[in-house]
């Protein structure tokens, strides 16, 4: 079945960075756009970024644009999301989903997540 799992979350001091990682099995990886989420406290859920299959366009929510980097590497179903600069209202936990990255549309179910706390 289809199955994504998050890693590679964890503390960090404000102006620090993480990578992110997402694997993915139980599907044909290489024909999926992959975004990333995140839900912080008391918040809806949120699309952060988003890369599409084809041709591996990037899209990036406001807040994050500049600071972090989708990228994906199709031999090791895998997607990563390099967290530069993070700033205490990162904080939340992130999620990877397949996603139509037009409209941050999620199909499937979620993994469990990975927690990015970004504090001093």
């Amino acid at each position: 079945q289809v199955q994504l799992v998050e890693s590679g979350g964890g503390l960090v001091q404000p102006g620090g960075s993480l990578r992110l990682s997402c694997a993915a099995s139980g599907f044909t990886f290489h024909y999926s756009a992959i975004g990333w989420f995140r839900q912080a406290p008391g918040k809806e859920r949120e699309g952060v970024s988003c890369i599409r299959n084809r041709d591996g366009s990037t899209y990036y929510a406001g807040s994050v644009k500049g600071r972090f980097t989708i990228s994906r590497d199709n031999a090791k179903n895998t997607v990563y999301l390099q967290m530069n600069s993070l700033k205490p209202e990162d904080t939340a936990v992130y999620y990877c989903a397949i996603t139509r990255c037009s409209d941050y549309q999620v199909f499937g179910s979620w993994g469990q997540g990975t927690q990015v706390t970004v504090s001093s």
